[in-house]
């Protein structure tokens, strides 16, 4: 199993989704304390995520999906789930390739973002456009896998990047995710203000159709 893969952002109602895959001939050469990111502190993935990218004998590839590509009818989460894993497995031996150390089959482990982790690692591995790239999918792999437990930490600090790069130019966003106060104060305040969604809300989540809504009928009612 000489590649990992996870994601980060799957539910937020802001901003976008990233997948990690991490590539490595000899686990036993990644950092001591990697886990699924859940369980690090934001400083340690920080410092994990750091040490990964600084060590040549592993390989990295990052798949992003933007709140359009998420918000475009035609398709859905699970599907964007699997393509965003696809596109991280594709980006990591592509750059194998180009080193010349990459032959024959290469193999890796999926956390499954499906109830049926099978057919999420069919999909994947049919998602693929790469030839000789087999997947496994497995609930808790980010757990089990120091492997996936990297690409979670990669992904993880990869989607932190995102929101704070969006924080320093629209303010305080929160996490994203629907359950954070922060997060339901900014978007209010942003529709009460400009009467639209951010330009990074994922407007077909319940939270910014509701956002909308209350703001509209506000605006009703004060005819």
């Amino acid at each position: 199993m000489p590649f990992g893969v996870d994601e980060a952002g799957k539910g937020p109602a802001l901003g976008s989704m990233f997948a990690a895959a991490v590539h490595c001939e000899e686990p036993s050469v990644l950092p001591d304390g990697i886990r699924d990111s859940k369980r690090l502190s934001p400083e340690r993935r920080e410092e994990l995520a750091a040490t990964l990218r600084s060590d040549d004998r592993l390989a990295i590839g990052v798949a992003e999906i933007t709140p359009a590509r998420i918000d475009d009818p035609e398709t859905d989460m699970n599907s964007l789930a699997v393509a965003s894993h696809a596109e991280a497995i594709e980006g990591t031996v592509s750059d194998l390739e180009r080193a010349g150390d990459a032959n024959g089959t290469i193999s890796g482990l999926c956390d499954a973002c499906d109830t049926d982790a099978e057919r999420f690692a069919r999909r994947v591995a049919d998602a693929c456009s790469l030839e000789g790239v087999a997947v496994d999918a497995r609930h808790g792999a980010d757990d089990e896998s120091p492997l996936v437990g990297a690409a979670s930490i990669i992904a993880k600090v990869e989607r932190d990047a995102h929101i704070a790069t969006l924080s320093d130019e629209y303010g305080p966003i929160g996490s994203g995710y629907p359950g954070d106060s922060t997060t339901r104060a900014f978007l209010a305040s942003y529709v009460d203000e400009h009467r639209e969604l951010p330009p990074f809300a994922r407007e077909s989540w319940s939270t910014c159709e509701d956002v909308l809504a209350a703001a509209e009928q506000t605006g009703l009612e004060q005819f």
